[in-house]
This record gives C-alpha cells, structure tokens and sequence, in this order.
C-alpha cells in the first residue's frame, strides 16, 4: 500500500473510532458525531482505493459522486452504492439544527460504515 493511501485509511480508522467511541458512550453519547463520522469512514476508504489505484482524488465529500467515479473505474463499486446512498446525508444533515440522529440511526451508519470498510479493505493491498 502506497504511503498516502496508508494515511487515507489511518484516517478512516480514526473515524471509526470516534464513531464506535460515541456509539457506546454511556454519559452525553453524541450519535450525531457518530453519523457524520461514519460517513467521514466511508469518504476516505473510497478516496483510498482511488488513491492506491493511481487515480485522481477529488475534493469532494459527496459519497454518491464519489462511488460514481469509483463504478466508473471499477464497476465491482456498484455492490455498495446503496450502502452509501445511505450515509451520504450525514455529511451535513446531523451538523445543523433541527436534525438529530438517533440511537438507532447512529449503530445502523457504523454497520453500513463497517460492511463498506470490510468491501474496501478487500480490494487494497496489505
């Protein structure tokens, strides 16, 4: 794995992390953090296999743009494109009043952010 592709995926595990920290948090757990960093996890391991396949990183945090140009390289990215459909809202939804994720929304987002991590994972190098 090239450097710079093992410091895009550092960086999703930190989101995991953060993710998994709030999940379980019994005092004042932020389940909208652990949304928006869900989300973050899915971004980065995309931006990852582009990365590592010698394609262009694009700055954009959209998971549905992001997963098109994925397919568009390798078509194996449709299998998760639903997946990713569904946490693209918490990039901003969860981070402005009159949003709130729930308990429930929050564990759902780091399931799919782990089965997204896992598809990723297994087409990168060691």
């Amino acid at each position: 794995m090239n450097p710079l592709t093992r410091e895009w995926v550092e960086k999703a595990e930190g989101d995991l992390d953060t993710a998994l920290r709030e999940l379980r948090a019994r005092k004042r757990p932020n389940f909208n953090a652990a949304c928006f960093h869900a989300q973050q996890l899915a971004e980065k391991y995309l931006k990852a296999w582009l990365q590592e396949n010698g394609f262009e990183v694009p700055r954009i945090h959209n998971l549905t743009e992001l997963v098109a140009i994925c397919i568009h390289r390798d078509g194996m990215f449709a299998l998760i494109e639903n997946d990713l459909k569904g946490l693209d809202g918490y990039a901003v939804r969860v981070r402005y009043p009159g949003q709130n994720a729930t308990r429930e929304e929050a564990a759902l987002a780091v399931r799919i952010a782990k089965q997204v991590r896992a598809f990723i994972l297994s087409h990168l190098p060691d």
